[in-house]
C-alpha cells in the first residue's frame, strides 16, 4: 500500500477491452455508460473499445444490439452520435482462453501500445483466473494496465480468497478494480458530504443521537432469469454482503483525514471488523429470512419463488432483515437494520437515519415527540429528506405534525445526473479507487456473512414464506424489536 497517493483527474488514451462484450450487463450498462460520457465529452482523448465474445456473432447484430440499448438507455434517437461511437468499437470472437485465441486482441492492443488497458471481466468469476493468467502470458499487462471485477467475487471466504490469489498472479492490488454500483449512486456519494461538509450533522452522527439506521433495498421483481445464480446466493450474498455492508459503511465510518482512496477504505475496513459477530444464541433474534410466494404485483399475478426456478425444494431466502451491531466508540449499541427482499409492493433503496426525540416535551409533558429522520432516496428518484417537527399555522395552542425538507435532485440541478456506472468508469480510466472496495475489505465482510451462514447451517434455516406484493414476513416488519414498522416511507402510501 503506497504511502503517498496523488489523485488522478486526468484520462490518459486508452483502450477498454469488455470480456462478456455481448453480455447483458455489457449491453445494458457499460456502452451506454461509455456512449454518455463520449458524447458529453469526459473522454477528450483517443479510445478503442474492443468488445470480446465467447460466441461467434456478426458486427451487424452485435451493433444492432448495442444501439437499441443505448436507446433505451438515452430516451433519444441520435444515431449520428451512436453510429460514431460504434465506430469506436472492435469486435474479437475469443472461443477460448489460450495464446493463440487472444492473437486478435494482442494485435489490436498493438495499434497503440503505449495507451492504457482496462480490462473488463463482465464474465462469471470462475472466468477470472484464467482469462488473468492468459493475458500476462499473451504479454498484455503492463504498470498501466487495469482490471475491473464483477460480483459476485466467490461465494464465501475461502472462495473470495482463491479469486483474489488467482487474479493477483497476474494484476496488483493497486491495478484491481471491484465494482459495486451501488457506490456510484449520486446520493450515495453524497453521504460523503452531508456527513463531513455539515457540522450540523457531523456533531450529531453518532450513538449519543441517533436511535437507529435502517437501510432498505426492496425489488418488485422476482428472480427473472437469474435463477441458477441466485439459488446458489440468496438475498443475503446477492445483496447484504456487498451492497447494503457498503452502504453501512459509509454511514458509520469515521472521517477520513483527506478523500484519498485508501484512506477512505482504512475507515470503512475498520466498520466492517468492528462489526459484532452473530452467534447461535443470537440468530432467531436478529436475522429474519423469508421466501416469496404467489402473489399480485402491481395488480398482475406473479407466481412464487419455487415455481419461478422449477426447483420445489429450495430453501433458498428471497428476503433477509439483519439487526446488526457496530462495536465501537461512535456506535456502541445503536442498531443498524438491514433489509431486502424480492416482490416487494415496489422496487425503492433507502437510508432512514433515525435521531432520538427530545429529552423533555415542554408542549405535553404526557406526550414524546417523535425524532427527526434523515432519509436518504438512492432509487428509483434520488432525494434527500430531512423530516422535522414543524407548528401546524393557526390558533388552537402550540400543534405540531412532521414536515419533510426536501432535495431533489432533479428540481435542484438542471443537468442530467450520470449514472452510476458511468462515474464509475471513469474513476477507474483516472486510477482513483475510492468507491472500489479492497480485498481485505471484502475478506472483513465475508467474515461477519459467515458467522450467520455458520450458524444457519448448524440450525437448519427456516424461512418464513411471504406473499408476493407484500413488505415481507410480518416479523421482519411489524416486530418492534426489529423496528421495522408503518413508519418506514412506502407502507404508507
Amino acid at each position: 500500500m503506497s504511502k503517498k497517493q496523488v489523485p488522478v483527474h486526468y484520462i490518459h488514451p486508452f483502450h477498454a477491452v469488455i470480456f462478456g462484450g455481448n453480455g447483458d450487463l455489457a449491453m445494458r450498462k457499460i456502452y451506454p455508460a461509455l456512449y454518455h460520457r463520449a458524447v458529453d465529452d469526459q473522454f477528450q482523448v483517443d479510445f478503442k473499445l474492443i468488445a470480446i465474445t465467447r460466441n461467434a456473432i456478426s458486427f451487424a447484430d452485435f451493433n444492432a444490439q448495442v444501439s437499441h440499448f443505448i436507446q433505451i438507455a438515452t430516451g433519444e434517437d441520435e444515431i449520428p452520435q451512436i453510429n460514431s461511437f460504434l465506430s469506436a468499437i472492435q469486435l474479437i470472437h475469443i472461443p477460448e482462453n489460450t495464446v493463440d485465441a487472444y492473437a486478435p486482441l494482442f494485435a489490436a492492443i498493438q495499434e497503440a501500445p503505449e495507451w492504457q488497458t482496462v480490462y473488463y471481466l463482465s464474465t462469471p468469476s470462475a472466468a477470472f483466473g484464467e482469462i488473468s493468467d492468459t493475458l500476462k502470458k499473451c504479454k498484455l499487462i503492463n504498470s498501466a494496465s487495469k482490471v475491473v471485477l464483477e460480483k459476485p467475487l466467490g461465494n464465501s471466504l475461502s472462495s473470495s480468497k482463491e479469486i483474489h490469489a488467482q487474479i493477483s498472479r497476474s494484476f496488483r492490488e493497486n491495478q484491481i478494480y471491484r465494482i459495486d454500483h451501488y457506490l456510484g449512486k449520486e446520493t450515495v456519494q453524497n453521504l460523503m458530504v452531508l456527513r463531513f461538509a455539515n457540522h450540523l450533522f457531523e456533531q450529531a452522527w453518532s450513538a449519543q443521537h441517533i436511535d437507529s439506521v435502517q437501510i432498505t433495498v426492496a425489488e418488485s421483481l422476482g428472480v427473472e432469469d437469474r435463477g441458477d445464480y441466485y439459488d446458489k446466493s440468496g438475498a443475503l450474498l446477492d445483496m447484504v454482503q456487498n451492497h447494503l455492508l457498503q452502504l453501512l459503511c459509509l454511514i458509520a465510518m469515521e472521517p477520513p483525514n483527506k478523500l484519498l482512496p485508501d484512506d477512505v477504505r482504512n475507515e470503512k475496513l475498520k466498520v466492517l471488523r468492528a462489526l459484532r459477530l452473530i452467534d447461535a444464541k443470537q440468530l432467531d433474534k436478529h436475522v429474519v429470512t423469508g421466501q416469496y410466494t404467489r402473489g399480485k404485483v402491481a395488480g398482475k399475478e406473479v407466481s412464487s419463488y419455487l415455481e419461478d426456478i422449477k426447483a420445489y425444494q429450495s430453501n433458498t431466502e428471497t428476503f433477509v432483515a439483519i439487526q446488526a451491531y457496530i462495536d465501537n466508540w461512535r456506535w456502541k449499541n445503536t442498531p443498524f437494520y438491514l433489509r431486502t427482499g424480492k416482490r416487494m409492493p415496489k422496487r425503492y433503496s433507502e437510508i432512514i437515519i433515525n435521531f432520538k426525540s427530545v429529552l423533555h416535551n415542554v408542549f405535553d409533558e404526557n406526550d414524546s415527540i417523535p425524532g427527526n429522520r434523515l432519509i436518504i432516496r438512492l432509487q428509483p428518484e434520488e432525494r434527500i429528506e430531512l423530516v422535522q417537527m414543524t407548528k401546524v399555522p393557526g390558533p388552537g395552542g402550540y400543534r405540531y405534525k412532521p414536515i419533510s425538507l426536501k432535495l431533489d435532485y432533479m428540481d435542484s440541478f438542471s443537468q442530467r445526473l450520470p449514472d452510476a456506472y458511468e462515474r464509475l468508469l471513469v474513476d477507474v480510466l483516472r486510477g482513483n479507487q475510492t468507491l472500489f472496495m479492497r480485498q481485505d475489505e471484502l475478506e472483513a465482510a465475508w467474515i461477519w456473512i459467515e458467522s450467520i451462514t455458520s450458524c444457519w447451517y448448524k440450525q437448519g434455516k427456516k424461512n418464513v414464506l411471504y406473499e408476493a406484493g407484500s413488505w415481507g414476513p410480518g416479523d421482519a416488519i411489524m416486530n418492534e424489536h426489529h423496528k421495522w414498522s408503518k413508519s418506514v416511507p412506502g407502507y404508507e402510501d
